[in-house]
């Protein structure tokens, strides 16, 4: 797990503002300090998503005493460290069923795009799950074969 460095910031009748000063440009916000690190937590996981998908390289972690004693960041109310899950998940082996000529069709597809029939999957788990993810309440989802 890597662990990246957020500052919050709070001017007079303003909101909490957070940044990271591994991720220029990704800023979030909240009316409460709670509010702050829930939505800093959320788009840093988005930022970093987005990079992976872009195929951009995450940077390591600052070292945290060197940020605080940065003059850049002697405004900052707080500093949080936010956790990220592995950015290289280990690869797990799994046994699936599916039908044969969906299999099929799976390879010939996967083959087309040049790509591994577990790389396929993956890539098409993912896109399911962010469609979902982005589902607007109420619009169900319903598996097609």
């Amino acid at each position: 797990m890597a662990n990246f460095v957020a500052v919050i910031h709070k001017d007079p009748n303003s909101d909490f503002g957070v940044s990271f000063p591994d991720f220029p440009g990704c800023v979030s916000a909240g009316s409460t300090l709670d509010e702050a690190k829930d939505m800093a937590q959320e788009a840093l996981a988005l930022h970093i998503d987005g990079m992976c998908e872009d195929g951009e390289p995450i940077p390591a972690p600052s070292d945290f005493e060197a940020l605080v004693e940065d003059p850049e960041y002697s405004d900052a109310v707080a500093f949080l460290v936010i956790s990220v899950p592995d950015l290289k998940p280990k690869a797990v082996r799994i046994n699936v069923t599916i039908p044969e000529d969906t299999l099929r069709r799976i390879d010939t597809v996967a083959k087309k795009k040049g790509m591994s029939r577990s790389s396929f999957l993956v890539q098409a788990a993912k896109s399911a799950m962010k469609s979902t993810h982005r589902a607007k309440p109420g619009k169900g989802h319903s598996p097609s074969g």
